[in-house]
């Protein structure tokens, strides 16, 4: 029933070829003005799986209660007090923006930290801070008395003084006079230049935890956008520009975080569609070409695939409202599978006209012999696709969808535009049979060898079938963007640090009591290096450490906060103060031997070349020395009297980031271990899932929707295969038939998947994709062969059919083979195991299944068309 009515349709296309191609015109304005009128990418990957999925939803519920916010400003500067300069005034500025940024927090920074920092210390590391102010008590006089240029010569010079006076030995100048040396050769060549005071007392190199500060900005996004954060990101750089944080402080910043990471991964996408589509339709072409050797029928071929491609944007906009960024890949299944139907037409035409001259003669036979297998192959891969439409994954399900009904719409295209537009250009009549003629000897050699054939293939499959427990599924999302973009390069420096790794384990608790002790109870966990609750800011030993501090305090008090400062000294008085201090450390060096008696003397040179450099190179100096150590009298006083910490002086935004109005608080745990490293985040997600299966967080979310992703393919697998088997049953009435289709399939996605553990292939949440398409092709393939096999045609390996199969396999694995090349390690790896698997489904298809089939049942010639159909094409 289904054959008469494709000759009839194709026959009609043909005799009324002008009315078909202009309603093909008309269908391709209308659907692609409504696709680009109503065109969205939802970017958000929130949504790409089901609510409804337990893990998913206590995601979504933490992050409802307390919002993660999504970009983490990274101000890093040459020395610690810069940083934290630069860091506070940049927060400053982004929160007068809540049109962009409604909530800005500096996590470890800003005044409670530089009032209360000491208290987080150990009681010894403080007792020793407060003795190591007292003993610093005259120089901290001078410094105070005189914060300038002139004061900061005076107290170099009175280094100097001490070691004329033997009080101090050269050797302890040692530091001082190298941090000098920096910096005064820094500000005379003409480079940025920063000293910090804070390593100056600290005796030695900061580590770069203290040289860099986080903002966390929670911005408003734009999801109809492709990188829906792109507008409070560039208002981020533009408050640090206007800012001049590069010039003022030396003061860089780099963005990351969720927003960032997407945002970047969208513009290389965005940045490589180009290149990667030209690539593919170059490559498509040349394919087209060797297949068909007609630019009339490749016009024929294409005119169909837009008119589809067209429609099925159109219907899938229709049907979802918008893509999201797994269904957007059906512009790419849809062009890689559904020009399959347009070639098989197309080569089975050629092969008709060279036996028929007359072009209609020759479009009636070619539908009436391959109406039959495209319909099937139509119906079975769009039953295949619309298998995912259960899954749990939505991103699939909607993929399943809309690929599902494309699939049905390049059938219709293929059986209509392309007989209506080959009527029309008329290509030449074919000189040759098309075919494969030299693979005669091939084809009888398996033909002969069949059991051999059979047996080995089997063999080798099962043999690589141990390989399949060591396929493994990359759940890091990380790891499928450029490693090159800035976003990316940050995240991965802060994950060397299991503190700002962002990989960590969370738990809503119903009150801070309930957290305080499940953050014991996972403490103790071997895979948990630490746990923080709000109580977590609460310092220890207060009591004592305050003490101390006062101590301090009271003997400083009228060190640091003197009854009177000298007044701002005159360029003059920095010369005269410059000059002295040159002269007094070339007296300390006298004619002393060794690196630090001539680390004295450069120093005095240095000194002496900026006392007559121009007072624009003084300023310099000024710049590079006074703001800081403003900055660090400022932050001593505060930081000898701090206040009590409690829940009720905490900052706001540090408690609203940890404690609920309501009681509810969060509960952090971080990995112990290389977070960079999937099996350590894997062992340290089912840790923590066994001790609190309530728990959420970015590692449990990668981990769950990992096992989610997977379980939505297998599921969907199982499911398309059970329909299409069913599908199959229906039309081919018998099982063997059945089984001969599916076997070939089965052994193609085993082989692709052994392969890929050989070459060190991962699966992840990109290349996934892979595999629905290894079906769409590879039953389309199947069904090809077994209805030619059941029609009772030999030498399948030499027949026309193959050369439709191997260059539509061809065409599609250029199509997907272009993005092997992208800059986006997702989609180079989605392009690397396209190209693998419909090269395991051609071979299995072309090589294989033949063989399983051996020779027809009968051999018959297909009959004359009906009277009424022959007609029909007059």
């Amino acid at each position: 029933m289904i054959n008469p009515a494709i000759v009839r349709l194709v026959c009609f296309c043909a005799r009324h070829r002008w009315t078909v191609v202009i309603v093909g015109i008309l269908l391709t304005i209308g659907a692609g003005t409504f696709a680009a009128a109503k065109f969205s990418i939802n970017t958000d990957v929130e949504g790409l799986i089901s609510e409804n999925i337990p893990w998913h939803r206590r995601q979504l519920e933490l992050s409802k209660a307390f919002p993660q916010k999504g970009i983490a400003v990274v101000v890093k500067a040459p020395t610690a007090e810069n940083a934290e300069l630069a860091t506070n005034q940049l927060a400053q500025s982004l929160a007068k923006k809540p049109e962009l940024f409604p909530t800005v927090g500096q996590p470890e920074s800003g005044d409670f930290f530089e009032r209360n920092g000491l208290l987080f210390e150990s009681p010894t590391d403080v007792k020793k801070a407060a003795d190591g102010l007292a003993a610093a008590e005259p120089l901290l006089s001078t410094l105070a008395g005189d914060p300038s240029l002139r004061g900061a010569m005076s107290a170099l010079s009175m280094g100097a003084e001490g070691v004329e006076a033997h009080k101090i030995k050269l050797d302890q100048l040692a530091w001082p006079l190298s941090l000098a040396d920096r910096t005064l050769s820094d500000v005379l060549s003409g480079k940025p230049a920063a000293f910090s005071w804070q390593q100056l007392l600290q005796g030695h190199p900061l580590p770069a935890n203290q040289l860099r500060h986080f903002i966390e900005v929670q911005p408003v996004l734009d999801f109809a956008q492709l990188q829906p954060g792109l507008r409070a990101e560039q208002g981020i750089r533009q408050a640090a520009a206007d800012l001049d944080l590069q010039n003022k402080f030396g003061a860089t910043i780099g963005l990351t975080g969720q927003v960032p990471m997407n945002d970047d991964q969208f513009s290389v996408i965005q940045t490589s569609a180009l290149r990667d589509t030209l690539t593919a339709v170059f490559g498509v072409l040349i394919i087209l070409w060797l297949a068909l050797h007609s630019w009339k029928i490749i016009a024929a071929v294409f005119f169909s695939l837009m008119v589809g491609l067209a429609m099925t944007a159109a219907i899938g906009l229709a049907m979802v409202g918008s893509f999201n960024l797994i269904s957007i890949a059906f512009f790419v299944l849809f062009v890689g599978l559904g020009v399959d139907f347009g070639i098989q037409f197309g080569v089975r035409y050629r092969t008709e006209r060279h036996e028929h001259h007359d072009l209609r003669e020759a479009l009636r036979w070619a539908a009436c012999k391959v109406g039959d297998p495209l319909a099937l192959a139509a119906a079975a891969t769009a039953v295949g696709f619309f298998a995912f439409l259960p899954t749990s994954y939505r991103g699939l399900s909607e993929l399943g969808l809309i690929a599902g009904c494309g699939m049905l719409v390049a059938f219709l295209c293929s059986i209509t535009f392309v007989p209506a537009m080959l009527a029309l250009l008329n290509p030449a009549g074919e000189p040759a049979a098309v075919g494969f003629r030299r693979l005669a000897p091939l084809d009888h050699f398996l033909q002969q060898h069949r059991i051999a054939v059979i047996a080995g293939t089997l063999l080798v499959v099962l043999a690589g079938t141990p390989l399949l427990f060591h396929l493994r599924f990359d759940f890091n999302p990380v790891d499928l963007q450029s490693p090159d973009s800035p976003s990316v390069v940050i995240y991965r420096e802060l994950q060397s640090d299991p503190e700002t790794s962002g990989n960590d384990a969370e738990i809503l608790a119903p009150s801070l009591e309930r957290a305080d002790a499940i953050a014991k109870r996972l403490a103790a966990l071997p895979e948990v290096s630490r746990t923080l609750t709000l109580n977590s800011f609460i310092p220890a030993d207060q009591d004592q450490k305050i003490a101390a501090l006062k101590g301090a305090s009271q003997l400083l008090d009228a060190t640091l906060n003197p009854q009177d400062v000298d007044p701002a000294p005159s360029d003059q008085d920095n010369i005269s103060a410059i000059q002295a201090a040159a002269d007094d450390l070339s007296k300390a060096a006298g004619n002393a031997t060794g690196e630090v008696a001539d680390s004295a003397r450069h120093v005095a040179d240095l000194l002496k070349r900026l006392a007559a450099a121009d007072a624009g190179v003084r300023a310099r100096a000024q710049a590079a020395i006074v703001p800081p150590l403003v900055f660090d009298l400022n932050q001593l006083r505060k930081s000898l009297a701090p206040e009590p910490v409690t829940i009720k002086t905490l900052p706001p935004n540090l408690v609203r980031d940890w404690l609920l109005p309501d009681g509810r608080a969060r509960v952090q745990a971080l990995p112990k271990g290389d977070p960079n490293n999937t099996d350590v985040l894997r062992t340290f997600a089912t840790a923590v899932l066994r001790a609190e299966p309530s728990a959420t967080g970015a590692a449990i979310s990668y981990y769950e929707a990992a096992k989610t992703v997977t379980s939505a393919f297998v599921e969907a697998g199982v499911l398309a295969l059970a329909a299409i088997a069913i599908l199959l049953l229906i039309a081919l009435r018998r099982l063997t038939d059945v089984l001969l289709t599916l076997v070939p399939l089965l052994l193609a996605g085993a082989l692709t998947l052994q392969i890929s553990v050989l070459a060190g292939l991962t699966l992840n949440f990109a290349n996934i994709i892979a595999l629905p398409l290894l079906l769409g092709v590879g039953v389309a393939f199947k069904i090809y062969y077994i209805m030619a096999w059941r029609a009772g045609k030999t030498g399948l390996l030499q027949s026309t059919l193959t050369r439709a199969v191997v260059f539509s396999a061809m065409t599609t694995a250029v199509a997907f083979g272009s993005m092997w090349a992208s800059k986006y390690p997702g989609m180079s790896s989605m392009g690397k195991l396209m190209a693998l698997s419909l090269l395991c489904t051609m071979f299995a298809a072309v090589l294989f299944q033949p063989v399983l089939m051996g020779q027809p049942r009968q051999l018959t010639v297909h009959r004359e068309p009906p009277k009424d159909l022959r007609e029909a094409a007059e």
